[in-house]
């Protein structure tokens, strides 16, 4: 038996909240502590791989945890799905946050349905709508006064965190759109495991996990580092794909909005980062989006089926 309407509301909610808190405890790690980006996105991708592996394997379908490789076909999009899909989204994101700030970076993340929309339209896969025009007016918009706060001739951010901010929304872009033949065989539980697994592998093979003086972290930066891996990631994860089986696709994506917005929060009131009143518009512009998006009740076409297909792959 599935989870109660009000439990799943809960884990969504809770899911979207860990997605976003797990980004500003990141940005703790990197600024206080000193962890090097590439060995917290290797030994996060690594160990939360494992996990949801492990819970598809007790809890689901256990065949299809292997029964993944058995196809040569959709074993070589794995491997393109994790290193060019999760690992290229995963150490973008975190990137942008070690060069500015989690609340920016995930923003910045949240354009990729507006890039989705552009691609579609390019390839003319996809007529261009009223509704379309807006969520990209309002996506622009957004990172316009995010950046510069409203002054042309500055930025507001570091450069390097929109380089890799934007970066991120690109990859996130085709990490939805190249997962949708993958969630069709099997449980995202398994594409997301493995491709975590697979992008934690490749880049370990750069910069070993083990490569760290352990000695020198004290008992707060651990518990910051389990809370980024088990909270901020395979909890996160779960919850969402768990609260599913009770709730409506456009409940779950309008709860899951929480997610940048328990990055914007935790960013300027834990970490006090400054936050002027323009990027707050930027900010509202961003929401407006997602909220738009989340709350289309029209007959959804294939742009919307595909961004849609973006939510229970979060990962942020």
């Amino acid at each position: 038996m599935g989870p109660s309407r009000k439990t799943g509301l809960l884990l969504v909610i809770a899911g979207a909240a860990f997605w976003g808190v797990g980004g500003t405890v990141a940005q703790k790690l990197f600024q206080q502590f000193g962890i090097d980006v590439d060995w917290l996105v290797t030994i996060r991708l690594l160990l939360a791989g494992v996990l949801l592996l492990a819970l598809q394997f007790l809890l689901k379908e256990r065949k299809q945890v292997f029964g993944v490789w058995k196809n040569k076909k959709t074993a070589v999009r794995l491997v393109i799905f994790g290193l060019l899909g999760m690992l290229a989204v995963q150490y973008t994101y975190m990137a942008s946050i070690h060069h500015g700030n989690a609340a920016v970076a995930t923003l910045l993340q949240y354009l990729a349905p507006a890039m989705i929309i552009i691609y579609l339209v390019l390839r003319k896969e996809s007529v261009f709508t009223r509704h379309d025009f807006v969520i990209v007016v309002l996506a622009l918009a957004g990172s316009f006064f995010l950046l510069t706060n409203g002054s042309v001739s500055q930025l507001s951010v570091p450069f390097p965190a929109i380089m890799w901010g934007i970066l991120s929304g690109a990859a996130l872009a085709f990490y939805t759109l190249y997962a949708v033949p993958l969630l069709k065989q099997y449980d995202s539980l398994v594409v997301v495991g493995w491709a975590m697994v697979i992008g934690g592998f490749f880049l370990s093979l750069i910069h070993p996990p083990w490569k760290i003086a352990f000695s020198s972290l004290t008992f707060e930066a651990y518990l910051y580092l389990v809370f980024v891996i088990v909270f901020g990631t395979m909890l996160a994860f779960w919850f969402y794909i768990e609260s599913l089986q009770s709730l409506s696709p456009t409940e779950t994506s309008l709860l899951s909005s929480l997610e940048p917005l328990a990055a914007v929060f935790t960013t300027v009131i834990w970490l006090k980062e400054p936050f002027g009143s323009f990027q707050w518009m930027g900010t509202a512009c961003i929401f407006g989006m997602i909220l738009l998006l989340a709350l289309n009740k029209k007959k959804p076409a294939k742009t919307a089926e595909l961004i849609k297909k973006e939510e229970p792959l979060r990962v942020s």
